[in-house]
C-alpha cells in the first residue's frame, strides 16, 4: 500500500526540513537550548532518581517479530583470569550481542524513511551495510537532558492499562496535561504512559507486543506545534498495533522521525514515576537519557533517569 494523500498532507504540515539549516542531523533536539536545561534543573524539589530503563537480558521484550532485533545474549569472555601473569590481579570481562533497539531504546532519525528521503531530505542510501548511517546516526546526538513531562494517559483515563489497539489522540494528550498540571513547552521531552509495559512486567511479552495501544498518526502534529524535543512511550511500536488505517504501517514512525526530525523511545518503564508523579502531585522532572555514542547506528540503547 503506498502512503496515502492524508500521510502526505500530514507530513507537509510537521515538516521541519531546512530549520536548522541544510547540514542539521539532530532535528528537534536543537530546541533543548541551556535555557531549557538550566529550567529544567529547577524541576529537581527531593533529588529521587527513578530509573526508565528495562534490565538487559536474554528474555527481554523481543519476540522473534523484528528479523535481527535479537535480545541481549551475554558471554563471559574471560573469568578471573590472571591476564599479567600467575599471582597478579584477575580479571572477569563479558562481551553481549544485541539489537540495538532490543530493549530500553532511542530510534534515530536514520531509523525509517519513506519515499527515498530521510529526515532534511537526504538519501535513504546513505545508510549502508558496511557504514551504517552516514548522516543523522545516533552518534550525533552528544547529549540528551532536558525537562521531561509525564502525560499519563492511562491515569488521565482512570485506568491501569489502555486497551490493546487504543490510538492515543491529541484529545487523550490534553487530558493528560490537564491531570499533569503543567503546559508541554519547546525543548520538553514528553513520555506518554499507556500502562502497556505491565502485561510485559507480568510476563506476557507476546501480549506485550500485539495488540498494543500507542500514538495515532495525529499526535505528530500535536508534538510539532508544542516544538516537543523528543518522545518515548511505554511500548515495543511507540504507535498503536494493528495499525489504526488498514494496511498503513509506520506512519507515526515517518512522521516524527523523517519529517519533524524528532527522536522516539520504546519500552520505557513508565511504571514507578508515575506512581511517584501521582503521588507528589508533579509531573515535570530532570530527565537524563543520554543515547550510547555508537557511530553510524539507527538506535541505541538507553538507561534514563528521571530526577523529581
Amino acid at each position: 500500500m503506498s502512503l496515502p494523500d492524508e500521510f502526505h498532507a500530514i507530513a507537509k504540515r510537521v515538516n521541519n526540513w531546512g530549520r536548522w539549516g541544510a547540514d542539521d542531523e539532530i532535528g528537534t533536539l536543537n530546541l533543548i537550548t541551556d535555557e531549557v536545561v538550566r529550567q529544567a534543573a529547577a524541576t529537581v524539589r527531593c533529588g529521587r532518581r527513578i530509573p526508565l530503563a528495562l534490565p538487559l537480558h536474554r528474555d527481554g521484550v523481543q519476540t522473534g517479530m523484528i528479523p535481527g532485533r535479537v535480545n541481549p545474549l551475554h558471554a563471559m569472555v574471560q573469568i578471573n583470569q590472571e591476564v599479567f601473569g600467575p599471582g597478579t590481579v584477575a580479571c572477569s570481562d563479558d562481551a553481549v550481542t544485541m539489537g540495538l533497539q532490543a530493549g530500553t531504546h532511542w530510534d534515530a532519525l536514520t531509523h525509517v524513511s519513506h519515499s527515498g528521503r530521510l529526515y532534511n531530505g537526504r538519501s535513504a542510501h546513505t545508510v549502508s551495510a558496511h557504514g551504517g548511517a552516514e548522516f543523522g546516526g545516533i552518534d550525533k546526538v552528544r547529549h540528551l537532558v532536558s525537562r521531561g513531562v509525564l502525560l499519563d494517559v492511562a491515569r488521565a483515563r482512570g485506568v491501569d492499562r489502555l486497551e490493546g489497539g487504543h490510538a492515543v489522540t491529541p484529545e487523550d494528550l490534553e487530558a493528560a496535561e490537564e491531570l499533569a498540571g503543567t503546559r508541554v513547552r519547546a525543548g520538553d521531552v514528553v513520555l506518554v504512559r499507556t500502562g502497556q509495559m505491565r502485561v510485559y512486567l507480568a510476563g506476557d511479552k507476546h501480549g506485550y507486543a500485539h495488540p498494543s495501544p500507542g500514538l495515532s498518526v495525529r499526535t505528530p502534529e500535536w508534538f510539532h506545534a508544542r516544538d516537543v524535543a523528543a518522545v518515548a512511550n511505554d511500548t515495543l511500536t511507540f504507535e498503536v498495533f494493528p495499525p489504526e488505517i488498514d494496511g498503513l504501517w509506520l506512519p507515526v514512525h515517518a512522521l516524527d522521525l523523517v519529517e519533524m526530525g524528532m527522536l522516539q523511545g520504546q519500552n520505557w518503564n513508565l511504571e514507578e514515576l508515575s506512581t511517584a508523579c501521582g503521588e507528589a502531585g508533579r509531573y515535570a522532572f530532570l530527565l537524563s537519557a543520554m543515547p550510547e555514542p555508537f557511530v553510524g547506528a539507527t538506535g541505541t540503547p538507553v538507561a534514563p533517569v528521571a530526577i523529581v
